[in-house]
């Protein structure tokens, strides 16, 4: 097994199996959050026929002889066929009215949503009735035992009731556990497939195990993940929990447990507060409608109210996951109860309307979760924001130095990955992550996003004129932070 990276790269060791190429990536950082909540792997990956999709997770649990950590893999022959994606794919289509349709949905037109998740609920009922939603069955056999002998790992194996699907599970003490665990789980999921799929069926194929799930494409605001948020780790735990128990709404109704309804993230400006609303959504699955000012405050008389009224009449009818961001909530909702001019009088109507709404919300439509952020939380009058309306208040304070550190290795990580290749090399490999967190003391994560910003656009701008351009220094990145403070004051 070889081992590479440091710095900002990944520490990521690859081995060969039945002539696939493994790459696991962190795996002692793996096993370490796995102690605090579950953590995915073999994420996209591409299986060989007639295996469809194959989820493996690594988690921690308390046991009669001990804290242990589970290794879990099912290996399945169905496509996943009704997610979200798949049924508005199948119901837009590609003639001229599903790819306007498909622009309006994407554009968070709530009526055109209405339209296309009410016929993809059809969609998805035929499909059922249809049969359509099987996978090839597997071979029936009575359940068994993989075992790797180098370290000893054993793993059971069982089959479900539809024929469908293979799960595997290990545990192994926590106090033992070691990356060679979880590479010997990797070897037995894909002993699994091959038993499935035939003896050269992964020859010349890749996997990757990590824990981060790396984009091939920079990261945005769209399509950032919790994995990606860089500093958190509290508050990203804290989303993780929120993200299991609406994924989860048998086990809430099981114990007759309520999950939160409302968030109120506050903070600084550049925190990460409406980054972070965006990675919750992507984390549960969730659309994300963002409600901005001028959507609710109107100049007419009655306009405010008949607007926020519409917003929650609307969030009651969708059919998906949703969750609804009131950004910059201080603005649209500011001190409730001040004042008796007209303007007050305003936002007094649309408050009251706004507790009314937020009192029944989850039992109206249990798809629907509401995140408000806000960076003056003593604009906001606590009456709006008690528990039953907003049950979790979640501080974003500026990152301190081990939590700039963490940024800029995410960042840059996050280049790296979406835009290295072969013969091109982005950023030095000796960046001293600890040295710029020190230099950068005080700046958020908006901060160090626009400091590695520059950095890239004056190496582009060097590219285009046909300088000769080496990989980004650590004095480049230093330069880069001060002139992003600007000039120190005289003393």
């Amino acid at each position: 097994m070889s081992e590479a990276g440091s710095g900002p790269r990944s520490r990521s060791q690859t081995f060969e199996y039945a002539g696939a190429t493994v790459e696991l990536v962190d795996a002692a950082t793996v096993l370490a959050a796995a102690r605090v909540n579950p953590v995915e792997l073999l994420r996209r990956a591409q299986w060989p026929a007639p295996v469809q999709r194959v989820e493996m997770t690594v988690a921690g649990t308390d046991t009669a002889a001990g804290p242990v950590h589970v290794f879990t893999a099912a290996i399945s022959t169905v496509a996943d066929p009704l997610s979200k994606e798949r049924i508005r794919a199948l119901v837009l289509g590609s003639d001229p009215v599903g790819l306007l349709l498909a622009k309006r949905v994407e554009a968070g037109d709530p009526i055109a949503t209405r339209i296309v998740d009410g016929v993809g609920t059809a969609a998805a009922a035929a499909y059922r009735k249809l049969g359509l939603d099987r996978g090839q069955p597997v071979a029936q056999r009575e359940p068994g035992t993989l075992a790797d002998a180098v370290v000893g790992l054993q793993a059971s194996v069982t089959y479900d009731e539809s024929g469908t699907v293979v799960r595997l599970r290990a545990e192994v003490p926590r106090d033992d556990v070691a990356p060679a665990h979880l590479q010997a789980f990797a070897g037995l999921t894909l002993q699994a497939v091959l038993e499935l799929a035939g003896p050269e069926s992964l020859t010349g194929r890749r996997y990757v195990l990590s824990r981060e799930s790396l984009p091939t494409v920079p990261a945005t605001t769209q399509t950032v993940t919790l994995d990606q948020v860089g500093g958190l780790a509290d508050i990203v735990a804290e989303l993780r929990q929120i993200a299991v128990s609406f994924r989860h709404p048998e086990a809430m109704a099981r114990w007759g447990a309520r999950r939160p309804q409302g968030i109120l993230m506050y903070g600084p400006p550049g925190t990460g507060k409406t980054m972070l609303s965006r990675a919750l959504a992507n984390e549960i699955g969730a659309d994300f409608r963002e409600i901005r000012t001028p959507e609710i405050l109107d100049k007419w008389l009655g306009g405010s109210e008949r607007n926020i009224k519409q917003i929650f009449r609307d969030a009651r009818r969708y059919r998906v996951p949703t969750l609804i961001l009131f950004d910059e909530f201080d603005s649209i909702i500011s001190y409730a109860g001040a004042g008796g001019d007209a303007a007050s009088q305003a936002i007094n109507a649309v408050a009251g309307i706004f507790k009314q709404e937020m009192n029944d919300l989850i039992e109206a439509n249990p798809n629907v979760i509401v995140v408000a952020t806000t960076n003056f939380p003593h604009r906001v009058d606590d009456s709006l924001i008690r528990s039953g309306r907003f049950d979790v208040k979640v501080s974003v304070p500026k990152p301190d130095d081990a939590s700039r550190a963490e940024i800029f290795r995410k960042m840059i990580r996050g280049l790296i990955a979406a835009h290295e290749a072969p013969g091109f090399q982005m950023f030095d490999d000796d960046l001293d992550l600890a040295e710029l967190a020190r230099a950068s003391h005080g700046m958020t994560g908006a901060d160090i996003k626009e400091v590695l910003r520059r950095v890239q656009l004056a190496k582009a701008m060097q590219d285009a004129r046909g300088g000769q351009v080496g990989p980004i220094t650590q004095r480049e990145l230093a330069d880069s932070i001060a002139a992003l403070r600007g000039p120190r004051p005289a003393a």
